[in-house]
């Protein structure tokens, strides 16, 4: 099968087209003919080597795909729902740049009804983590408040409204006018160019003085002085990244005057059985909101996987530059051509 692989940890031109053998379903897997596949960010850290890949992985990166399974263990599909030639979305632990691709039958989910398989491919990613930080993690109710940071990222575009149809309000941050007004657009509340205005100051004067009850944060480092600043009593702050380092210092006696929590997690890692609730969840909760059109796809651009361009050898390397330059609102993905 065709595939993108990793020739050398490195810039997005590492990322070359390569043949693999298709792999082989085991116990309580599928085999999915892919269609198409989410880019994400761990997979930029991957790519440069920050990022190790689980045990038993595969070492192709992509954590998201799309397509129509093509054959796996036919109890586990029953048990589940699923047949043959069913179109399906996918959370993997890896292997998702490529034309075939295994994944557990547990962490499949039925493409939701009217949606491509370039949203649908769009989806398990962001959906899973937010599902599994925000509601179950963060424990964020109706009437509370939300912040997130990175409202235009493919995290924050899923944030803000799953949030909204759970009946949150809803703050985010963005680093442009221009990315703040798309957030409004996708059903935030209030926006701040956090490039403009301190987010922590801004937060707690949208919220009258209280404070957010729910911090999402892919940055860390100093923002967590700040995120403890602006986090109302029983307020709860989830770190999902670090993309500004790991390392912060913080006021300790407001956690303990206020009771909050500070708490974080990673998701590729957890096992099988983890990520299994977490879609039951979604299927049970999130994918009605999908039907009703009450959540939608945002997606930035798609991307030939195997096509090079702009000077670079595959699609899949123009996504990672794309994502690199911060120049999007949403979601990448990738397609494959049909055999």
């Amino acid at each position: 099968m065709k595939c993108i692989a990793i020739r050398e940890y490195g810039a997005p031109e590492v990322l070359v087209p390569a043949e693999r053998a298709t792999p082989v379903a085991g116990a309580g897997e599928v085999l999915i003919r892919v269609s198409a596949s989410g880019v994400n960010r761990p997979d930029v850290l991957q790519r440069t080597g920050n990022y190790p890949v689980p045990p038993g992985a595969s070492d192709l990166p992509g954590l998201e795909v799309a397509g129509v399974i093509e054959s796996g263990d036919a109890g586990a599909m029953a048990e589940a729902g699923f047949k043959p030639g069913d179109r399906v979305c996918a959370l993997v632990a890896g292997g998702g740049y490529a034309e075939y691709c295994v994944a557990p039958v547990a962490q499949c989910l039925p493409v939701p009804q009217g949606l491509s398989d370039v949203e649908a491919a769009s989806l398990p990613e962001t959906f899973f983590t937010v599902w599994s930080n925000v509601f179950d993690r963060g424990r964020l109710q109706q009437g509370e408040t939300l912040l997130v940071q990175g409202g235009t990222s493919g995290i924050g575009v899923t944030a803000i409204q799953m949030a909204k149809a759970a009946g949150a309000t809803v703050i985010v941050t963005a680093g442009s006018d221009e990315k703040c007004t798309a957030a409004l657009e996708l059903g935030a509340d209030h926006a701040i160019n956090y490039k403009a205005t301190d987010f922590a100051e801004e937060a707690r004067r949208l919220t009258g003085g209280q404070g957010v009850d729910v911090i999402l944060d892919m940055v860390a480092g100093d923002y967590v002085k700040r995120e403890v600043d602006c986090l109302a009593e029983d307020g709860r702050l989830v770190i999902i990244a670090v993309q500004g380092g790991t390392r912060g210092q913080f006021n300790a006696g407001l956690v303990l005057r206020r009771r909050l929590t500070i708490t974080g997690s990673t998701l590729r890692p957890r096992p099988v059985a983890f990520k299994a609730a977490i879609a039951r969840a979604l299927r049970q909760q999130v994918w009605p909101w999908l039907a009703q059109g009450r959540v939608k796809p945002v997606i930035h651009s798609v991307f030939p996987a195997l096509e090079a361009g702009e000077g670079l050898p595959s699609g899949a390397a123009r996504a990672h530059a794309l994502m690199e330059s911060g120049q999007l609102i949403g979601k990448l993905v990738l397609t494959w051509s049909k055999p």
